[in-house]
C-alpha cells in the first residue's frame, strides 16, 4: 500500500466518526506495510475524554504486536495530534507521524506548540500535508452542519 492509501484509510475512519456525530478524525498505525491499528474519535459516543483516534489506533497496534513499543511504526492521522496524543506517540516510541491538516487550536506537532522538539527520550519524525484538502473539507463540512443545527 502507498502512503496515500494509508491516509485514505484514516479518512474513511474519520468519515465514520462524523457519521456518528464525532469530530471527524481517523488514524491508522502501519508497520512493514501493514495496518496494525486503527482508530477514530469516539469521545461523544464513549463519553470519555481519552477516546481520541490516535489513542485508539495506538492501543490496537500495541495489542496486535503484544507490547507497548511501536518502534518501526508510522501513525497516519487526519488532524494534527493534540498534547495528549503527542504524549502517547512519544511514550509508544512511534518512529514517524504523518498528519493531513494542521490544528491551530490544539496542534502539538508544530502548529500551536511542538512537543516533539522538546528533549524527551524519543522524538518521532513528523510530516504533514498528505491529503490535507480532503481532511480539511471533512472537518469544515462537519462543523458547518453542526453550526446549522
Amino acid at each position: 500500500m502507498s502512503e496515500k492509501a494509508y491516509m485514505t484509510a484514516a479518512l474513511e475512519l474519520a468519515a465514520e466518526a462524523a457519521a456518528e456525530g464525532e469530530v471527524p478524525v481517523g488514524a491508522v498505525v502501519v508497520k512493514d506495510g501493514v495496518i496494525i491499528g486503527t482508530g477514530r474519535n469516539r469521545r461523544e459516543t464513549g463519553k470519555h475524554a481519552l477516546a481520541h483516534a490516535e489513542i485508539e489506533a495506538i492501543h490496537n497496534a500495541c495489542t496486535a504486536l503484544g507490547g507497548w513499543r511501536l518502534s518501526g511504526c508510522t501513525l497516519y492521522v487526519t488532524l494534527e495530534p493534540c498534547p495528549m496524543c503527542a504524549g502517547a506517540i512519544i511514550n509508544a516510541r512511534l518512529d514517524r507521524v504523518v498528519f493531513a491538516t494542521e490544528d491551530p487550536k490544539a496542534g502539538s506537532c508544530g502548529s500551536l506548540v511542538n512537543l516533539f522538539s522538546l528533549p524527551y527520550n524519543h522524538r518521532p519524525a513528523v510530516e504533514h500535508g498528505l491529503l490535507e484538502e480532503e481532511s480539511r473539507a471533512l472537518l469544515k463540512g462537519f462543523f458547518r452542519r453542526l453550526r446549522s443545527k
